[in-house]
Protein backbone atom coordinates (compact mmCIF):
# COMPACT_ATOMS: atom_id res chain seq x y z
CA UNK A 1 0.00 0.00 0.00
CA UNK A 2 1.16 3.31 -1.06
CA UNK A 3 1.52 6.13 1.06
CA UNK A 4 -0.38 9.28 0.26
CA UNK A 5 1.73 12.78 0.55
CA UNK A 6 0.38 15.52 1.79
CA UNK A 7 -0.45 19.10 0.17
CA UNK A 8 2.52 20.26 2.14
CA UNK A 9 5.29 17.60 1.29
CA UNK A 10 7.99 19.31 -1.40
CA UNK A 11 8.29 17.78 -4.57
CA UNK A 12 11.70 17.57 -5.16
CA UNK A 13 12.56 17.60 -8.92
CA UNK A 14 15.58 16.55 -11.18
CA UNK A 15 17.40 20.72 -10.40
CA UNK A 16 16.85 20.35 -7.23
CA UNK A 17 18.48 17.29 -6.54
CA UNK A 18 21.24 18.35 -8.82
CA UNK A 19 21.35 21.86 -6.90
CA UNK A 20 21.67 19.60 -3.26
CA UNK A 21 24.17 17.33 -4.96
CA UNK A 22 26.84 19.92 -6.07
CA UNK A 23 26.06 21.63 -3.13
CA UNK A 24 27.58 18.55 -0.90
CA UNK A 25 29.96 18.00 -4.08
CA UNK A 26 28.42 14.12 -4.20
CA UNK A 27 29.80 13.11 -7.83
CA UNK A 28 27.01 10.41 -8.75
CA UNK A 29 28.46 7.37 -11.15
CA UNK A 30 27.15 4.42 -12.44
CA UNK A 31 28.45 1.15 -13.33
CA UNK A 32 27.78 -1.94 -15.52
CA UNK A 33 28.63 -4.70 -14.18
CA UNK A 34 28.77 -6.59 -17.70
CA UNK A 35 29.79 -4.31 -19.77
CA UNK A 36 32.24 -2.94 -17.54
CA UNK A 37 31.12 0.56 -18.35
CA UNK A 38 30.99 3.50 -16.10
CA UNK A 39 28.54 6.59 -16.37
CA UNK A 40 29.59 9.87 -13.97
CA UNK A 41 27.90 13.53 -14.07
CA UNK A 42 29.94 16.34 -14.78
CA UNK A 43 30.89 17.15 -11.12
CA UNK A 44 32.48 13.12 -11.77
CA UNK A 45 34.52 13.80 -14.73
CA UNK A 46 35.97 17.05 -12.81
CA UNK A 47 36.46 15.37 -10.08
CA UNK A 48 38.52 12.18 -12.16
CA UNK A 49 40.21 15.10 -13.87
CA UNK A 50 38.94 13.53 -16.93
CA UNK A 51 36.93 14.79 -20.09
CA UNK A 52 33.56 14.39 -20.44
CA UNK A 53 33.30 11.48 -22.70
CA UNK A 54 30.83 8.88 -24.59
CA UNK A 55 32.30 5.54 -23.44
CA UNK A 56 34.35 5.23 -20.33
CA UNK A 57 34.99 2.31 -18.47
CA UNK A 58 36.40 1.25 -14.93
CA UNK A 59 39.69 0.15 -16.64
CA UNK A 60 40.07 3.62 -18.12
CA UNK A 61 39.44 5.39 -14.38
CA UNK A 62 41.69 2.50 -13.09
CA UNK A 63 44.77 4.56 -14.83
CA UNK A 64 44.09 7.20 -12.70
CA UNK A 65 44.05 5.42 -9.64
CA UNK A 66 47.50 5.48 -7.32
CA UNK A 67 49.43 2.45 -8.16
CA UNK A 68 49.65 1.49 -4.42
CA UNK A 69 45.65 1.45 -4.75
CA UNK A 70 45.01 -0.20 -7.81
CA UNK A 71 45.18 -3.74 -7.00
CA UNK A 72 43.16 -3.17 -3.55
CA UNK A 73 40.30 -0.99 -5.69
CA UNK A 74 39.99 -3.27 -8.33
CA UNK A 75 39.35 -6.43 -5.79
CA UNK A 76 36.87 -4.22 -3.91
CA UNK A 77 34.67 -3.14 -6.85
CA UNK A 78 35.10 -6.60 -8.04
CA UNK A 79 33.36 -7.78 -4.07
CA UNK A 80 30.80 -5.39 -3.97
CA UNK A 81 28.12 -7.19 -5.73
CA UNK A 82 28.60 -10.46 -2.94
CA UNK A 83 29.09 -7.64 -0.61
CA UNK A 84 25.47 -7.21 1.70
CA UNK A 85 24.56 -3.46 2.44
CA UNK A 86 26.45 -0.41 2.21
CA UNK A 87 29.96 -0.33 1.38
CA UNK A 88 32.72 2.72 0.64
CA UNK A 89 36.34 2.47 0.20
CA UNK A 90 38.83 5.27 -0.02
CA UNK A 91 41.94 5.33 -2.40
CA UNK A 92 44.42 7.92 -4.28
CA UNK A 93 43.77 8.89 -7.85
CA UNK A 94 46.55 11.01 -9.84
CA UNK A 95 45.51 14.25 -11.34
CA UNK A 96 49.12 15.38 -13.32
CA UNK A 97 51.01 16.14 -9.92
CA UNK A 98 48.40 16.49 -7.13
CA UNK A 99 47.07 13.61 -5.26
CA UNK A 100 42.98 13.45 -4.69
CA UNK A 101 41.51 11.51 -2.14
CA UNK A 102 38.68 9.78 -2.95
CA UNK A 103 35.56 8.04 -0.80
CA UNK A 104 33.06 5.35 -3.62
CA UNK A 105 29.78 4.58 -1.67
CA UNK A 106 26.97 2.50 -2.90
CA UNK A 107 25.35 -0.51 -2.26
CA UNK A 108 26.42 -3.79 -2.90
CA UNK A 109 24.27 -7.17 -3.10
CA UNK A 110 23.23 -6.53 -6.13
CA UNK A 111 20.85 -4.05 -4.07
CA UNK A 112 18.47 -1.67 -6.21
CA UNK A 113 20.54 -3.05 -9.44
CA UNK A 114 18.61 -2.21 -12.53
CA UNK A 115 19.01 -3.64 -15.57
CA UNK A 116 22.92 -4.94 -14.79
CA UNK A 117 24.04 -1.36 -13.84
CA UNK A 118 24.34 -0.44 -9.92
CA UNK A 119 24.76 2.78 -8.83
CA UNK A 120 26.51 4.80 -6.24
CA UNK A 121 28.60 8.49 -5.53
CA UNK A 122 31.92 9.56 -5.27
CA UNK A 123 33.30 12.16 -2.57
CA UNK A 124 36.65 14.15 -2.42
CA UNK A 125 38.15 13.45 1.07
CA UNK A 126 41.06 14.88 0.44
CA UNK A 127 41.29 17.33 3.11
CA UNK A 128 40.32 15.27 5.63
CA UNK A 129 42.76 12.73 4.84
CA UNK A 130 45.63 15.14 4.91
CA UNK A 131 44.18 16.00 8.11
CA UNK A 132 44.46 12.22 9.44
CA UNK A 133 47.97 12.28 7.99
CA UNK A 134 49.09 15.00 9.82
CA UNK A 135 47.30 14.27 12.98
CA UNK A 136 49.51 10.68 12.45
CA UNK A 137 52.52 12.33 11.96
CA UNK A 138 52.08 14.86 14.68
CA UNK A 139 51.54 11.47 17.17
CA UNK A 140 54.11 9.83 16.06
CA UNK A 141 56.46 12.53 16.45
CA UNK A 142 55.46 13.60 19.68
CA UNK A 143 55.51 9.69 20.34
CA UNK A 144 59.20 9.79 19.07
CA UNK A 145 59.72 12.97 21.36
CA UNK A 146 58.72 11.58 24.62
CA UNK A 147 61.18 7.90 24.28
CA UNK A 148 63.84 11.30 23.13
CA UNK A 149 63.60 12.86 26.25
CA UNK A 150 63.66 9.47 28.72
CA UNK A 151 66.93 8.84 26.98
CA UNK A 152 68.24 12.03 27.11
CA UNK A 153 67.50 12.42 30.51
CA UNK A 154 69.63 9.26 30.83
CA UNK A 155 72.54 10.81 29.03
CA UNK A 156 72.23 13.85 30.94
CA UNK A 157 72.39 12.09 34.25
CA UNK A 158 75.70 10.43 32.98
CA UNK A 159 76.85 13.54 32.09
CA UNK A 160 76.42 15.42 35.13
CA UNK A 161 78.02 12.39 37.28
CA UNK A 162 81.55 12.53 35.56
CA UNK A 163 82.41 15.63 36.74
CA UNK A 164 80.10 15.51 39.85
CA UNK A 165 82.17 15.89 43.55
CA UNK A 166 79.12 15.19 45.63
CA UNK A 167 75.27 14.68 45.41
CA UNK A 168 74.93 17.78 46.04
CA UNK A 169 76.56 19.62 42.98
CA UNK A 170 75.38 16.77 40.33
CA UNK A 171 72.22 17.46 41.43
CA UNK A 172 72.75 21.34 40.98
CA UNK A 173 74.48 20.58 37.90
CA UNK A 174 71.33 17.90 36.53
CA UNK A 175 68.62 20.62 37.36
CA UNK A 176 70.92 23.35 35.02
CA UNK A 177 71.47 20.96 32.48
CA UNK A 178 67.48 19.90 32.14
CA UNK A 179 65.98 23.62 32.31
CA UNK A 180 68.18 24.41 29.68
CA UNK A 181 67.05 21.28 27.74
CA UNK A 182 63.26 22.86 28.94
CA UNK A 183 64.42 25.64 27.05
CA UNK A 184 65.91 23.96 24.03
CA UNK A 185 63.01 22.20 23.51
CA UNK A 186 60.98 25.48 23.34
CA UNK A 187 62.07 26.46 20.09
CA UNK A 188 61.16 22.96 18.66
CA UNK A 189 57.22 23.92 18.98
CA UNK A 190 55.69 25.92 16.18
CA UNK A 191 56.50 29.75 17.00
CA UNK A 192 53.26 32.39 17.58
CA UNK A 193 53.08 34.37 14.36
CA UNK A 194 55.48 37.75 14.99
CA UNK A 195 57.37 36.19 17.62
CA UNK A 196 61.41 37.21 16.85
CA UNK A 197 63.55 34.02 15.68
CA UNK A 198 66.82 33.46 16.68
CA UNK A 199 70.44 33.90 15.49
CA UNK A 200 71.82 30.39 13.88
CA UNK A 201 74.16 30.84 16.34
CA UNK A 202 72.25 31.96 19.17
CA UNK A 203 69.92 28.75 18.34
CA UNK A 204 72.79 26.05 18.22
CA UNK A 205 73.30 27.82 21.72
CA UNK A 206 70.16 27.20 23.60
CA UNK A 207 69.59 23.12 22.08
CA UNK A 208 73.30 21.92 22.88
CA UNK A 209 73.81 23.72 25.74
CA UNK A 210 72.61 20.97 27.96
CA UNK A 211 74.51 18.27 26.26
CA UNK A 212 78.48 20.31 27.01
CA UNK A 213 80.26 19.64 29.91
CA UNK A 214 82.08 22.80 30.38
CA UNK A 215 79.17 25.25 29.00
CA UNK A 216 77.94 26.11 25.66
CA UNK A 217 80.35 26.62 22.86
CA UNK A 218 83.54 26.25 25.28
CA UNK A 219 84.15 22.49 25.95
CA UNK A 220 83.14 19.42 23.84
CA UNK A 221 80.80 21.39 21.36
CA UNK A 222 82.27 24.05 19.14
CA UNK A 223 80.66 26.29 16.68
CA UNK A 224 81.88 28.24 14.08
CA UNK A 225 78.78 30.14 12.29
CA UNK A 226 78.78 33.35 11.06
CA UNK A 227 75.68 36.06 11.43
CA UNK A 228 72.81 34.90 10.03
CA UNK A 229 69.00 34.96 11.51
CA UNK A 230 66.42 32.76 11.05
CA UNK A 231 62.71 33.12 10.03
CA UNK A 232 59.83 32.07 12.74
CA UNK A 233 59.35 28.89 11.13
CA UNK A 234 63.09 28.39 10.05
CA UNK A 235 63.88 28.72 13.49
CA UNK A 236 61.79 25.77 14.29
CA UNK A 237 62.89 23.25 11.69
CA UNK A 238 66.39 24.03 12.37
CA UNK A 239 66.10 23.36 16.12
CA UNK A 240 63.97 20.27 15.04
CA UNK A 241 67.47 18.81 13.26
CA UNK A 242 69.97 20.14 16.02
CA UNK A 243 67.73 18.64 18.81
CA UNK A 244 67.26 15.37 16.80
CA UNK A 245 71.16 15.58 16.12
CA UNK A 246 72.34 15.96 19.59
CA UNK A 247 69.61 13.26 21.31
CA UNK A 248 71.46 11.22 18.64
CA UNK A 249 74.79 11.74 19.79
CA UNK A 250 73.89 11.25 23.36
CA UNK A 251 72.30 8.01 22.82
CA UNK A 252 75.00 6.41 20.41
CA UNK A 253 77.57 8.94 19.09
CA UNK A 254 80.20 10.91 20.43
CA UNK A 255 77.96 12.98 22.99
CA UNK A 256 77.54 9.32 24.37
CA UNK A 257 81.29 9.14 26.14
CA UNK A 258 83.32 11.55 28.10
CA UNK A 259 85.96 12.41 25.41
CA UNK A 260 83.74 12.76 22.70
CA UNK A 261 84.02 16.50 20.84
CA UNK A 262 80.96 17.70 18.09
CA UNK A 263 82.27 20.16 15.83
CA UNK A 264 79.27 22.31 13.88
CA UNK A 265 80.28 24.94 10.93
CA UNK A 266 78.66 26.81 8.95
CA UNK A 267 79.19 28.38 5.42
CA UNK A 268 77.57 30.66 3.31
CA UNK A 269 77.68 31.08 -0.66
CA UNK A 270 75.03 33.42 -2.32
CA UNK A 271 72.27 31.48 -1.54
CA UNK A 272 73.22 28.39 -0.02
CA UNK A 273 74.07 27.76 3.54
CA UNK A 274 75.76 24.21 4.15
CA UNK A 275 75.61 23.72 8.15
CA UNK A 276 78.42 20.81 8.40
CA UNK A 277 77.76 18.70 11.99
CA UNK A 278 80.91 16.54 12.58
CA UNK A 279 81.69 13.79 15.92
CA UNK A 280 84.83 12.93 16.89
CA UNK A 281 86.07 10.58 19.70
CA UNK A 282 83.13 8.49 20.06
CA UNK A 283 81.86 5.25 19.75
CA UNK A 284 81.93 3.05 16.20
CA UNK A 285 78.69 4.06 14.40
CA UNK A 286 77.19 1.65 11.95
CA UNK A 287 74.95 2.92 9.39
CA UNK A 288 71.34 1.56 10.10
CA UNK A 289 69.82 -0.77 7.41
CA UNK A 290 66.24 1.08 7.69
CA UNK A 291 65.55 4.69 7.92
CA UNK A 292 63.93 5.53 11.51
CA UNK A 293 61.20 8.09 12.06
CA UNK A 294 64.04 10.76 13.54
CA UNK A 295 65.73 10.85 9.80
CA UNK A 296 62.49 10.92 8.24
CA UNK A 297 62.00 13.90 10.72
CA UNK A 298 65.24 15.64 9.89
CA UNK A 299 64.77 14.78 6.27
CA UNK A 300 61.34 16.75 5.66
CA UNK A 301 62.65 18.98 7.98
CA UNK A 302 65.54 20.47 5.61
CA UNK A 303 63.29 20.13 2.69
CA UNK A 304 61.18 22.45 3.82
CA UNK A 305 64.49 25.06 4.02
CA UNK A 306 64.37 23.99 0.73
CA UNK A 307 67.94 22.23 0.90
CA UNK A 308 68.67 18.30 1.70
CA UNK A 309 70.61 16.20 4.72
CA UNK A 310 72.81 13.69 3.78
CA UNK A 311 74.84 11.61 6.08
CA UNK A 312 78.47 10.05 5.88
CA UNK A 313 79.02 7.35 8.83
CA UNK A 314 82.78 7.25 8.84
CA UNK A 315 84.58 4.83 11.37
CA UNK A 316 85.51 8.13 13.42
CA UNK A 317 82.26 9.57 13.67
CA UNK A 318 78.82 10.59 11.85
CA UNK A 319 79.03 13.83 9.46
CA UNK A 320 75.98 15.81 8.91
CA UNK A 321 75.16 18.00 6.10
CA UNK A 322 72.27 20.07 5.88
CA UNK A 323 72.45 22.11 2.67
CA UNK A 324 69.74 25.11 2.74
CA UNK A 325 68.84 27.78 1.36
CA UNK A 326 69.14 31.01 2.84
CA UNK A 327 66.17 33.02 1.58
CA UNK A 328 64.47 29.84 3.34
CA UNK A 329 66.01 30.04 6.16
CA UNK A 330 64.98 33.66 6.69
CA UNK A 331 61.17 33.17 5.89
Amino acid sequence: MESEQSADTPQWGIVDLRRATEAAGVALWSWNVETDRITMDEHGFCLWDVGPQGEITFEDLSKKIHPADRDRVRNAFSATRALIGAYDIDFRIMCDDEVRWISARGQGDDAGIVGLVMFGIFLDVTDRKQAEEAHELLAGEMSHRVKNLLAIASGLTTIASRSAISAEAMADDLIARLSALGRAHDLVRPRPKGENAALVGDLISVVLAPYDDMGAFSGRVRVSVPRIATGDGAATNLALILHELATNSVKYGALSVGTGTVDITCTVRENNVLLVWTEHGGPPVVKPGEMGFGSKLVTRMAAQLGGSYSSDWSANGIIVKLDMKKNRLAA
